[in-house]
């Protein structure tokens, strides 16, 4: 379709789903269409990401991100309307050149986020096809609508209560498709909502609305799922639902050691306790098991584990290409975690997903805790063709808009296959 020509770039400072400042972006073309993004923020985050751009001084408590704004509005919008541009990469590579620092720090990643997520959308557009299409084509991958891996109990630093595990999820990996994945899901939920009404442990809900209850041992959380998946009269295993763990051991390591539910332990016995919980549990998936610095802990984790379990890198990989080849050669992991915030530009979010591809690992699509109506991650994980998105609680608007907007793909491709890619060889349609 020819080159995309940028008229006019926008660029205001809106809030996430916690109440905090984030930047949205719009973009113009010569030929009148304008295409929109909105940068998401994590809470959980890992340290070689790109960097946000606050504001600091008394504003949002430091987060306004007006600075960022008129970075927007100011460079970056000079640059991408002073030539025509030929693909998404030579718009991307012209953005991080422009920043000059490592991790975008002067401009700010959630503004450069932003616009690159608004010209994929613009590069779409232009090709007259859907975003997860015309990203499958720049993957050269088969579309496929992802495995939803809801959240529905929270902990870490997502939630005000003494679970150090940060999220408990459930994946309809038995589905036949995926609005009856949906379905599973939010009947879960809504069945784990329930119990804990009739436990008396219903509290608040944690930035990713998953129920948040005062308890604090894995073991305890774990119980309360099965017991939910039990109640919709759901199987619980890979045949069925299945469980998921984020753990974050960033946040619950200290440097020497990891404390959990008041117990202080070594990589070692961090890796028998999850052991232990795989076997008694029908746990699927494991992320970022140990902290990001402990890369011994790592290979032997893996090595461990991999037979049994996903074992998926977030923190200790920030969606970097080069960080997941290394991965991928000391095998220190099976999977990696893909938010595009982490990265800082689509084309990089791409390119790991390539080089996970390509070295056999498995690759999940994220969300992040401080996240906003914009769908483009479902969008991300049917191009990419990895079959999983996280996103959440099946609740909430921020986070019901990517469920919801997969239900629309899976409407308009009757054909497109659901599920693991190794899960479900010989069921596709497509």
């Amino acid at each position: 379709m020819g080159e995309l020509e940028i008229e006019r770039v926008r660029a205001l400072q809106v809030l996430d789903s916690r109440g905090y400042p984030t930047v949205r972006v719009w973009i113009q073309g010569t030929d009148g269409h304008v295409c929109a993004a909105t940068a998401p923020s994590g809470a959980s985050t890992g340290a070689h990401e790109a960097v946000e751009l606050r504001d600091g001084g008394p504003a949002y408590s430091g987060k306004g991100v007006t600075a960022a704004v008129a970075g927007v509005t100011g460079e970056i919008a000079d640059l991408l309307t002073s030539r025509p541009w030929s693909s998404l990469a030579d718009a991307d590579r012209a953005l991080i050149a422009l920043d000059g620092t490592p991790g975008k720090a002067r401009l700010g990643g959630n503004a450069t986020v932003a616009v690159s997520m608004a010209l994929a959308r613009a590069f779409a557009s232009r090709a007259g096809a859907p975003l997860h299409a015309w990203i499958a084509e720049v993957l050269g991958q088969q579309p496929r609508l992802p495995v939803p891996h809801f959240n529905v109990l929270n902990g870490g630093q997502h939630a005000a209560n003494p679970l150090d595990f940060q999220e408990f999820m459930v994946a309809p990996l038995g589905a036949p498709d995926y609005p009856e994945a949906l379905r599973w899901g939010a009947e879960v939920y809504h069945a784990l909502g329930a119990s804990l009404k009739r436990k008396g442990l219903a509290g608040g809900l944690g930035d990713e609305g998953g129920f948040a209850p005062q308890i604090a041992r894995p073991e305890e959380a774990l119980e309360l799922i099965m017991g939910a998946i039990a109640d919709t009269g759901l199987a619980a295993g890979r045949d069925g639902v299945a469980i998921a763990l984020d753990p974050a051991a960033n946040s619950f390591h200290d440097g020497t050691a990891y404390r959990v539910a008041g117990s202080t332990l070594t990589s070692e016995q961090m890796t028998d306790y999850y052991a232990r919980l795989i076997g008694d549990y029908p746990i699927w998936s494991l992320e970022d098991p140990l902290a990001e610095d402990d890369a011994p802990g790592w290979a032997a984790l893996t090595e461990a584990l991999r037979d049994r379990v996903q074992v998926v890198g977030d923190d200790v990989f920030v969606t970097d290409a080069e960080r997941v080849r290394e991965a991928i050669r000391t095998r220190s992991a099976t999977a990696v975690l893909i938010k595009p915030n982490q990265a800082g530009t689509v084309t990089e979010t791409l390119e790991t997903l390539t080089a996970a591809a390509r070295g056999g690992f498995g690759a999940m699509v994220s969300h992040r805790s401080g996240e906003t109506e914009d769908t483009f991650v479902a969008d991300l994980a049917v191009g990419a063709g990895c079959g999983q998105l996280k996103s959440g609680a099946p609740a909430r608007g921020e986070r019901t808009a990517k469920y919801n907007r997969l239900l629309e793909i899976a409407a308009d491709n009757p054909g497109l296959p659901y599920g693991l890619p190794r899960l479900t060889e010989g069921r596709d349609h497509a």
